[in-house]
């Protein structure tokens, strides 16, 4: 399998910083402008097994033929419509591909379409989900990408495939995947500005949900806590068959050997300078001969932001990659 490598950074020395293409990566700034792939789109709510639902949105080519179909998968506390899915759809759209991005329980306006909350384990829904959306688009090469927490559950569902394949899911991309959640935690709730950031977000998807569900949850309590880990072990002790915060952290992480049974062909990409996911759980990997692992040095988390305009760096690179998959296998 042949990776392209990212092509150089040419960012000034300042805007290098880890921290900083964190930040940026989520800033509304690089989504203005025209995007016919928000033009196309269309919202599709998806039976995900055991009466559970998930919101997405598809874009498709009307009239002309596309090249594949990518599914993105956002981060935790993202949503469809997160800086870097927009940025990525767009891109990835003009190329000439469909896109389809889709939601997590409790992620974007979906939090009315179950009763249950969102845990990071529920991967049978999400690969329940990216199978239907494959199947519809028989006729087309697919390609899953995940950012972050996304990126996790991408590498799973490409473990997953080697027991229940996907017939046409080609290829897999997990961009600053977390590979040791607990790691990630701890890291976040080190850093001040990452750690209000995803409270404030936390806090509002839990409040969202108290609101549509009265009769089952009560965060009041929680919503006053702290730390990331506080409110994780506040929520597993209450509404959780999981014993501790380490039992469920280690139920969805993928260091060691955990990825050697991916069966379909994945890179994973990921920088020096995140300052949420420690590079050397990349380093420490063990793969098989499908996976690839691309580290950069600079690009913190979701960033690998360039030029004037902050556009990242993968979106080109994963157009190139699926362009060259099609082009090997007419």
């Amino acid at each position: 399998m042949n990776v392209l490598p990212l092509r150089p950074c040419t960012t000034p020395f300042v805007l290098r910083n880890g921290h900083l293409q964190t930040f940026l990566a989520s800033s509304r700034f690089r989504a203005r402008g025209a995007s016919p792939m928000l033009e196309a789109a269309r919202d599709v709510v998806l039976a995900a097994g055991d009466g559970i639902r998930l919101l997405g949105s598809h874009s498709r080519h009307p009239g002309t033929a596309s090249k594949g179909l990518v599914v993105l998968l956002h981060g935790w506390e993202g949503s469809i419509n997160s800086t870097y899915m927009l940025c990525t759809g767009r891109a990835l759209y003009r190329r000439g591909y469909e896109v389809f991005r889709l939601n997590l329980r409790d992620h974007g306006r979906s939090h009315h379409l179950n009763r249950g909350i969102f845990y990071a384990v529920l991967l049978d829904e999400v690969f329940e989900a990216i199978a239907q959306v494959a199947a519809a688009a028989a006729g087309l090469n697919v390609f899953l990408v995940g950012f972050s927490l996304g990126g996790n559950f991408a590498l799973r569902i490409a473990r997953r495939c080697a027991t229940h394949p996907i017939p046409n899911l080609r290829q897999v991309v997990a961009v600053s995947a977390a590979l040791d959640p607990e790691v990630s935690t701890a890291r976040a709730d080190r850093h001040p500005l990452i750690r209000r950031y995803f409270l404030k977000k936390w806090r509002r998807s839990l409040a969202i949900k108290q609101q549509l569900y009265p009769d089952l949850y009560d965060f009041c309590d929680i919503l006053r806590l702290q730390t990331l880990r506080e409110i994780t072990d506040a929520l597993l002790e209450r509404y959780s068959r999981y014993p501790s915060a380490r039992a469920y952290f280690q139920a969805y992480t993928l260091t060691g050997d955990v990825l050697l049974s991916i069966a379909v062909p994945t890179t994973l990409l990921t920088s020096q300078d995140d300052p949420i996911i420690p590079v050397r759980d990349y380093h420490e990997l063990r793969t098989n001969e499908l996976t690839r692992v691309v580290v950069e040095p600079h690009g913190g988390h979701n960033g690998f932001l360039d030029g004037p305009r902050l556009r990242s760096r993968y979106e080109t690179w994963l157009a190139d990659m699926f362009d060259g998959y099609s082009a090997a296998r007419p």
